[in-house]
């Protein structure tokens, strides 16, 4: 265990604070529960900054950092679900294509593939962070709400882009590479 990924399992703890702070549907609540995800948000970037600068990249962080960001935002976007402050079917869209895209990264990785991350899904990541912290201030403040939701259809339009990117990448890469012997069930594969 090393910083980057304590940072990175600090953000997983930080999951349901967030949601218990969210849904107690309190002002304090909400700015705290805002506080929490800005504190999660952080911890993303400063383990990544830590992993680098310090050489401390590793098979664990690599694996828990995009499940980490995941469920934080997953977290946020259920919960404004919840709160009647945004539409199901926008975070249906969002979280769907966070399964398929972890999906298709885990199929890769199970052939010797890495997938990194494309600078559409970084993207995705910043707008998603963005679209969250406006329309959880629109709450309290609706002045916010038209821009906040103005920001949600960027971050459904930047998860349908980088998702079929992603789509398109895998198939790219998976098509090239033949399938390892251990795979049961793929071409190539022992019976």
């Amino acid at each position: 265990m090393n910083l980057p990924n304590a940072l990175t399992m600090l953000r997983i703890f930080l999951v349901p604070v967030l949601v218990v702070l969210l849904l107690t549907r309190t002002e304090h609540g909400l700015l705290l529960g805002a506080a929490v995800f800005g504190l999660g948000v952080l911890t993303d970037y400063l383990d990544g900054y830590f992993a680098r600068k310090r050489n401390q990249v590793t098979r664990l962080g690599i694996l828990l950092d995009p499940i980490a960001d995941k469920l934080l935002t997953a977290a946020a976007f259920i919960s404004l679900v919840e709160m009647d402050a945004v539409p199901a079917w926008m975070v249906v869209i969002i979280v769907g294509r966070e399964f398929a895209v972890t999906g298709l990264r885990n199929v890769a990785a199970g052939r010797g593939i890495l997938i990194p991350a494309s600078g559409l899904g970084k993207g995705k990541m910043v707008s998603q962070v963005v679209a969250i912290f406006l329309l959880l201030f629109a709450i309290r403040w609706p002045a916010f709400r038209i821009v906040g939701l103005v920001a949600l259809w960027v971050v459904v339009v930047m998860a349908l882009a980088s998702g079929l990117d992603y789509f398109r990448r895998f198939w790219k890469t998976v098509s090239r590479s033949p399938a390892r012997p251990e795979e049961p069930g793929l071409p190539g594969a022992a019976a």
